[in-house]
């Protein structure tokens, strides 16, 4: 991978706030929209979601999971398959509120989405560390990367 992809791949990880979320419930595939963030050591995505929400019921602990973070489409001029974008993939973590790691996920995760504070006072939201094992990046056209949890560590 050419340093240029490598710094595409981290403003991906890095500078977006939301990804596509994909979960499996009642025996099909469902999609959702939703802010995340990184864990300092990019071992896992961060995501907050209320219990109430659909996707929730797919996020059980050892649930599958994946996600996909692209370049913004807002260029009419470019070639839709020269976005950059990086789908991780892997099992689902909940964290429970009174264990070691919460505080510094929780500060992780609102470094990066300071408007979901207000969320983390409702009792029906949960914290997961969707736990990455397996991460494909395609640069542009063409340029595709089969990438481990330790090859997304910035």
């Amino acid at each position: 991978m050419e340093p240029n992809d490598q710094q595409r791949l981290r403003s991906l990880l890095q500078d977006r706030q939301v990804a596509t979320l994909a979960v499996t419930i009642d025996d099909g595939p469902f999609a959702s929209l939703v802010p995340f963030a990184m864990t300092e050591d990019s071992s896992a995505a961060l995501i907050h979601a209320s219990q109430l929400a659909k996707h929730s019921a797919g996020l059980g602990e050892g649930a599958s999971y994946s996600i996909l973070v692209h370049e913004p489409d807002d260029n009419p001029e470019t070639n839709p398959a020269q976005l950059g974008r990086v789908t991780l993939s892997g099992k689902v973590q909940p964290i429970a509120r009174d264990s070691e790691a919460y505080p510094a996920a929780k500060a992780r995760y609102l470094s990066k989405c300071p408007m979901s504070e207000i969320t983390f006072g409702l009792g029906d939201f949960v914290l997961y560390a969707l736990q990455i094992e397996h991460a494909r990046y395609v640069a542009g056209f063409g340029k595709t990367f089969d990438l481990t949890p330790e090859d997304l560590v910035s």
